[in-house]
């Protein structure tokens, strides 16, 4: 088991994301979230800031930080607003498996565009009405037509998908169950490609999540990302990754409910005395560091073991697991520490107690993770 101690560069990194995030990202939050929207200059800033690819080589616009730095900074950017985060992580996925898979052509031609923020996001469009948590079921499909490749299908729950400047879109282009997929990079603005209305969702209101119908869309053989049936391959691969960045949302938003429930714990007198002095309450805050803590080592050791090239499909599943439910018990206790006001808009707990509930579904739902640790402890 490795012990981890960042060195100075992490360190360094982590420092300018959390000043960054509590000067530029926290202050705007609230207004975010009302406005549904995260303006494009938000988006152009994480770009100079290095967060759009932090795991990215430094020759197509990353900051080639590695994934235990893109831990630090997505946890950092989650506690000043976890819909800002959401968008990170998705763009620096879809800039990470473009990097991996695509040839150099596809690579110069989307990736600087990601990470620069010139995109205001990327797009991973693998999810349908009817293939959630079994993209192997996925219906939306890819037929040959001369040298081009023709597209139809429906998608859902696409993250940025309304203002992305790329998506990797999933489809079949074989036989049945995960042998037969594979997938493609699509244009913004692609003839055919139509996205539907933001959802309304119970948190992270300011990310976009939509619909995308594609229609006959046209695309050339060169826009397959990877090899014909390899997308079962890509899509795992970059869940993997996702995984690890879900459990550093989670974390972030952890945090941050610790500690507005600490500060208002020390403030705040019931009784005489502060909350804080009620054992009840000190075991409560107690508890949320203990879990916060673990889910850090956690999430750090699949980061390491990515980093370093190591099979981590099952640290990544433990990390996303445990972060997430532990993540969203301090939420709750934090509320609750909070009592009548955390219930209210007019204290911020009430929005992470929304924004953190997703956590627990997106990137797998936590049932999807217990299974993907037991098959591999099974094996």
């Amino acid at each position: 088991m490795p012990t981890f101690a960042l060195n100075p560069e992490q360190e360094l990194l982590e420092q300018a994301t959390r000043r960054f995030a509590q000067g530029r990202i926290a202050p705007g939050a609230k207004e975010r979230e009302e406005a549904h929207r995260i303006p494009g200059e938000v988006i152009r800033e994480l770009g100079e800031q290095g967060l759009l690819g932090v795991n990215v080589r430094s020759e197509l616009g990353g900051a080639q930080a590695g994934v235990v730095a893109y831990v630090l900074a997505v946890r950092e950017i989650a506690r000043a607003d976890a819909a800002v985060a959401v968008t990170m992580a998705v763009t620096n996925m879809v800039a990470e498996v473009i990097t991996e898979f695509g040839r150099p052509d596809q690579q110069k031609s989307y990736v600087p565009r990601l990470t620069s923020g010139e995109f205001v996001g990327g797009a991973f469009a693998l999810s349908e009405p009817g293939a959630g948590s079994d993209p192997g079921s996925i219906s939306t499909k890819a037929t040959r037509q001369g040298d081009d490749w023709v597209i139809n299908g429906e998608k859902m729950w696409i993250t940025t998908g309304d203002e992305a400047g790329v998506y990797i879109v999933w489809a079949r282009t074989g036989g049945e169950g995960t042998k037969g997929m594979s997938c493609f990079l699509v244009d913004r603005g692609h003839n055919g490609l139509v996205p539907g209305k933001p959802e309304e969702k119970m948190g992270l209101r300011a990310s976009h999540t939509v619909s995308l119908s594609l229609t006959d869309v046209r695309v050339p053989k060169s826009a397959m990302l990877g090899d014909e049936g390899q997308g079962f391959k890509i899509a795992m691969t970059a869940l993997d990754g996702g995984r690890i960045g879900v459990a550093s949302q989670s974390l972030g938003i952890g945090l941050e409910a610790l500690a507005l429930a600490k500060s208002y714990a020390k403030e705040r007198k019931q009784f005489g005395k502060p909350l804080a002095d009620n054992q009840a309450i000190a075991f409560k805050l107690a508890d949320m560091t203990v879990e916060l803590e673990a889910a850090f080592l956690l999430t750090l050791r699949a980061a390491w073991l990515k980093e370093s090239g190591k099979h981590f499909s099952q640290e990544a599943a433990m990390a996303k697991l445990f972060s997430s439910e532990a993540a969203n018990r301090v939420v709750r206790e934090a509320v609750q520490i909070h009592g009548g006001y955390g219930y209210t808009e007019e204290y911020r707990v009430a929005r992470l107690y929304r924004d953190c509930r997703v956590t627990q579904i997106y990137e797998g739902t936590s049932e999807i993770q217990r299974l993907v640790i037991a098959r591999e402890l099974l094996e």
